[in-house]
């Protein structure tokens, strides 16, 4: 029988990508890792059960981030099952305020947010973007402004916010500097991943 996880983290858009990197990657015996995913449960599990067959704890849920039952029922749930959230990962798109807002009751002083976007919405609408990539960092930009309108209210609980802001491509390097936001005892408060020209012509 596993002994109770010392952290439970939630990685929104986890079963697949970046996420999916950021899961395997914050796993440990000590952790008991969420794997969200929208509509693919069947690579989700696959990754919550390769977290538990190297050794950790994983589970899977799934919710419409964008759906406001969707995501009082995954905080509902999540509060029944475990009692609070020391991690909550930002990957996935959706309405990332409500989501931030309604998981805030179960975090604990020290408990940590992360939010990850790309260099071209993190700069949005001050840099030029790929063709027909506007939309996806309008998008991105508006849930990360959202987040910092609630800066005083993260600090005011004890809870770390940071942004990972990386290239497009190079899921490795983005994942470990994930990791290392929602795990290091003084994270930054944003991130920078990649090339140093990839900030230049983001």
């Amino acid at each position: 029988m596993l002994a109770s996880p010392q952290r439970i983290i939630l990685v929104t858009g986890a079963s697949s990508g970046v996420g999916a990197d950021v899961a395997a990657q914050v796993a440990d015996p000590d952790t008991h890792v969420v794997v969200h995913h929208r509509d693919d449960a069947r690579r989700a599990e696959t990754v919550a059960r390769t977290i538990r067959d190297a050794g950790g704890q994983a589970s899977t849920i799934t919710a419409d981030l964008d759906d406001e039952f969707d995501v009082t029922a995954m905080i509902h749930t999540l509060g029944a099952r475990f009692g609070r959230l020391d991690g909550l990962i930002l990957n996935a798109s959706g309405d990332q305020r409500r989501l931030a807002r309604l998981a805030m009751p179960l975090m604990r002083r020290g408990a940590r947010i992360v939010f990850v976007t790309s260099h071209q919405a993190h700069f949005y609408p001050h840099k030029a973007v790929p063709k027909g990539y506007a939309g996806i960092a309008a998008s991105q930009r508006a849930g990360e402004t959202a987040l910092y309108t609630m800066r005083y209210d993260f600090a005011h609980a004890g809870i770390s916010f940071t942004v990972v802001s990386a290239e497009i491509t190079g899921h490795t390097d983005v994942a470990s500097a994930v990791v290392t936001a929602a795990t290091t005892a003084h994270p930054s408060g944003i991130v920078y991943v990649g090339r140093a020209a990839s900030l230049l012509t983001a």
